[in-house]
């Protein structure tokens, strides 16, 4: 990553600080340096140039060719791009505000004083306003802005911060800030700073506005405040999903959550993405933003818009995505006046265009409960602003040039060529025609970027994802690949990590479609690129309903249930029996038994969903994984040991009707219920450890690869991979990409890639 992020006037004040002559360019596979001059300035040269980089800047290699001959440069200097061959240069994500620009944007005698829309080389805009390659302003939205002659002498002097920086703009010739109330007249209130202070004013009045930033609007208000809060989550028809917090400083987030060192950092990272963190017991957040967890989503400013209005505000505000339920983040101006009219009262507007939507990033760090090492690694839960369209080296060589469509839900897409894979941004659900049109759009877009006509495509299995049905009505392209959703999920895993070889896969998830037409969930593999043979599985189990099973709980509680204790036990002294409508189960069980809308299922999520039910936490979920998320919220800690699976004689076979009767039986003697999601939770892990530790015996394999929605659940990752690494194993989980459907996409084009090379299309 080395164009776009003030490389080359970098380049020039380290020749110029060593008295070198030369030149630099960016060239189509990244920057070329000639220089001349003392032998050991051009070795110093060197030496600054791997150490201390543009901050934005990411150096793979550096080839150095030695030359007698001279050029005779007489100075150095900054020339024009030169492309002579096929272009592969990764675009930078949007990255948060510089210091420097903070210092000018709250510096009264500087021009951009106050200025909302600052940025520099080192700051701002990049994917999401760039239309076309090379990255130049006449092909970026800041194309309708014609530059001053002062930010023109700044962009035009290498020597300056700004030098090439396609967004510079400044209050004389850039984008401007209004407010706007609800209207059908949709008139400006106010312009510039007197905007921004009466936005401040009405999310103190309790008011909820609709804030464009850089790769969509955000809906925001006062988060201490109940009513308004509540009344955002009516609007919005967000019935319990946690609302993100943006707030001013990390003093303000320590207030509420407990930070570990790792915590800070991501917080304070370029790419400011939304941290899952620990509610402190005593925090004074309402129950509304984060209903029924222990964890808070919080981030800090990342725009010079939001620095502005946290100037006047030492408190943390809402800052949820500006969409209804389901669909896609509004980026439009039009389409946000339009879909927003019944949700926000006020709209913060800038005129910059933005071009390509992009959600805001969450991650999460490993290992901050229980006291693991506070620098652990940090998991990706959705990557998108800050961190994508960035490129990943993935140690696979792709010879050809490949789309992989992604899954259904969380979807990303990935096009792939020679060791890169380029990850889209979260897309979303492909559950609507408008997150559709957004998949689509994002492709085309990433092709232009990256010069990318594929010549392959990877697609799901399952024959309804919008994704799958994209994929096949590809005339273009020739070669289309169908790939197992869950050897997708640990090829995913094995090129986050750059592995090779076969390898022990973990995959555990909602659920995916699987190779013999049932759903798939609770799986492990020996894998490489090439094949997943299914060494054992959780025992299928009816979803009676289908889909509908996913959204009420209680359906797999009652299933598994039945499945223990046979009809009688709906004579079980349980608040689960007594609360179940029995009406209902009498639908259910004769569906089960005429096999009526009752697919079966190995997955490990619906597992969780059940237990979930059966302690009374969850029996219908407002959105994916909630009741599982619920489950390992309430886990004690500090307990030590879990209930056993029972495995079928030959091993292939895992059943979880041992777990469930020790449950019912913990809950009939009056265990509470946060032992009993400790006690199941061990009882996961130790599974994966003793299934674990059966195949290496078997086939002399030690590296274990984890992937699958399951995972991003934190206590069952942290005890998974504590057992494992007892057991001597390598354990392997996500690092660059979501383990859940996000990261789908990556081992779909790693998959496809190996298939071509083996022949096996």
């Amino acid at each position: 990553m080395v164009q776009s992020v003030g490389f080359r006037p970098f380049v020039y004040a380290l020749a110029k600080r060593h008295g070198l002559n030369g030149q630099v360019l960016n060239n189509e596979r990244g920057v070329l340096i000639d220089l001349e001059g003392d032998a050991g300035a051009i070795d110093q040269f060197a030496v600054d140039l791997e150490k201390t980089p543009p901050p934005l800047s990411r150096i793979e290699s550096i080839e150095r060719q030695d030359q007698l001959e001279p050029a005779n440069y007489d100075d150095f200097r900054v020339v024009e791009s030169t492309v002579e061959g096929e272009r592969l240069i990764p675009i930078p994500p949007d990255v948060a505000t510089c210091g420097d620009c903070l210092r000018e944007l709250f510096d009264p005698h500087d021009r951009r004083f106050r200025y909302p829309l600052i940025n520099c080389t080192n700051c701002g805009p990049r994917f999401t306003i760039i239309e076309d390659v090379p990255y130049d302003r006449a092909k970026t939205t800041m194309r309708e802005f014609e530059m001053c002659a002062d930010c023109r002498a700044e962009y035009e002097n290498p020597l300056d911060r700004r030098f090439h920086a396609e967004p510079i703009a400044c209050a004389q010739c850039g984008p401007q800030v209004s407010l706007i109330q609800n209207s059908s007249k949709a008139e400006s209130l106010a312009l510039g700073d007197a905007a921004i202070n009466e936005t401040i004013r009405l999310l103190q009045s309790g008011k909820i506005v609709a804030v464009k930033g850089i790769g969509g609007y955000h809906l925001v208000c006062d988060a201490l405040n109940e009513q308004a809060v509540s009344t955002l989550r009516l609007r919005k028809y967000r019935e319990d999903k946690p609302f993100a917090l943006m707030a001013p400083s990390i003093e303000v987030v320590e207030e509420y959550c407990s930070l570990s060192e790792a915590e800070k950092e991501l917080l304070l990272s370029p790419a400011r993405p939304i941290v899952l963190l620990e509610r402190r017991p005593e925090a004074s957040i309402p129950e509304s933003v984060a209903p029924r967890v222990t964890s808070l989503g919080f981030m800090l400013p990342y725009s010079p818009i939001q620095h502005l209005l946290f100037e006047k505000l030492s408190r943390p505000l809402v800052m949820t995505s500006a969409n209804v339920s389901d669909e896609p983040i509004c980026y439009e101006d039009d389409d946000a006046l339009k879909r927003l009219t019944k949700i926000a009262d006020y709209y913060l507007v800038h005129d910059r265009r933005i071009h390509m939507r992009t959600d805001d990033s969450v991650v999460r760090v490993i290992g901050n409960k229980c006291g693991r090492d506070v620098r652990a690694p940090s998991m990706i839960v959705r990557r998108s602003r800050g961190y994508a369209p960035g490129s990943i080296k993935t140690g696979v060589n792709f010879e050809r040039q490949i789309l992989a469509c992604g899954a259904e839900l969380k979807n990303t897409f990935c096009l792939a060529r020679e060791q890169y894979a380029f990850v889209s941004q979260h897309i979303g659900d492909l559950e609507n025609l408008e997150t559709l049109r957004s998949f689509t759009e994002g492709i085309e877009h990433f092709q232009r970027l990256f010069h990318l006509d594929p010549e392959v495509i990877a697609y799901d299995l399952h024959p309804e994802y919008l994704s799958t049905k994209y994929a096949r009505e590809q005339d273009k392209i020739e070669t289309k690949l169908g790939v197992q959703h869950h050897h997708a999920h640990i090829a995913s895993c094995m090129a986050d990590n750059q592995l090779h070889g076969e390898l022990i896969g973990v995959a555990m998830d909602g659920l995916g479609f699987g190779s013999d037409g049932r759903l798939w969930g609770g799986e492990f593999f020996v894998a490489d690129f090439v094949r997943a043979e299914r060494i054992a599985h959780l025992d299928y189990m009816p979803m009676p309903g289908g889909a509908k099973a996913i959204r009420e709980p209680w359906r797999m509680a009652a299933v598994y249930l039945q499945k223990v204790f046979g009809d009688e036990f709906t004579k079980l002294e349980l608040p689960f029996v007594a609360e179940m409508n029995a009406k209902s189960w009498l639908t259910l069980k004769s569906m089960i038994e005429t096999k009526t809308n009752c697919p079966e299922t190995s997955s490990m999520g619906r597992l969780f969903d059940a237990v979930s039910s059966l302690l009374r936490l969850r029996d219908a979920t407002n959105y994916e994984g909630q009741a599982a998320i619920e489950l390992e919220q309430i886990a004690d800690r500090d307990c030590q040991k879990g209930y056993q699976f029972d495995v079928s004689a030959d091993g292939s076979i895992i059943r979880a009707q041992n777990v469930i009767r020790s449950a019912v039986e913990d809950l009939l003697d009056g265990v509470p219920p946060r032992t009993i999601s400790a006690k199941f939770h061990l009882a996961v892990a130790d599974l994966i450890a003793m299934i674990s530790r059966r195949v290496r015996e078997e086939r002399k394999l030690n590296r274990v690869a984890l992937s699958g929605g399951v995972f991003q659940n934190l206590l069952l990752s942290r005890l998974a991979v504590e057992k494992l690494r007892a057991d001597g194993f390598e354990v392997f989980t996500h690092q660059r990409v979501p383990a859940n459907d996000g990261g789908i996409s990556l081992g779909q084009a790693a998959i496809a890639n190996a298939l071509i090379a083996a022949g096996k299309t």
